[in-house]
């Protein structure tokens, strides 16, 4: 299998902010209630496919809803995760649970996450959902002299995860 043809056949675009390639493929025309009971603007859920490749990587960001993460075929992916009162943890996302990877992944609210293919692989398809769906005005992109500051035993895998 190529990465052109699922491109192509998935009718993936270059994520404008994040890094990889996506799609979304599902949005609630459901919105969600704000606290006096009124809609928001929000969907009540999103999903996405999710292609990452040794090119291309998501950066250290973080969300105010809690994504999961659904990984469907390729190789294995490295994610990293930082919470909010410190500390992190990195988490190998794929299909051999026999080898301690995950298949699926939550990653809270407001908790810093990036990922990338394991070295040596060639692509890895994944999925997100979220719940209140995504929307752009709650993604913050990781600024690595502040996350290394704050969380300095994963300097080595912010540097490579942040462009600012």
């Amino acid at each position: 299998m190529r990465v052109d043809d699922i491109i192509r056949i998935l009718n993936l675009e270059k994520h404008p902010r994040e890094g990889g390639y996506y799609a979304e493929t599902y949005r609630s025309r459901q919105n969600i209630m704000n606290e006096k009971g009124r809609r928001d603007n929000r969907s009540l859920a999103t999903a996405i496919y999710y292609l990452l490749t040794p090119d291309f990587y998501s950066e250290m960001h973080r969300l105010e809803s809690d994504e999961i993460f659904h990984f469907y075929l390729g190789d294995p992916v490295e994610m990293l995760q930082l919470f909010p009162r410190g500390g992190g943890k990195i988490i190998k996302i794929g299909n051999d649970v026999t080898q301690g990877f995950l298949p699926q992944v939550l990653i809270p609210k407001n908790v810093w996450q990036g990922c990338r293919v394991i070295h040596g692989g060639r692509f890895a398809l994944l999925g997100t959902t979220m719940s209140p769906g995504f929307d752009y005005s709650e993604y913050e992109s990781g600024i690595k002299k502040e996350l290394i500051k704050k969380y300095p035993e994963f300097e080595d895998i912010i540097t490579d995860l942040t462009r600012l």
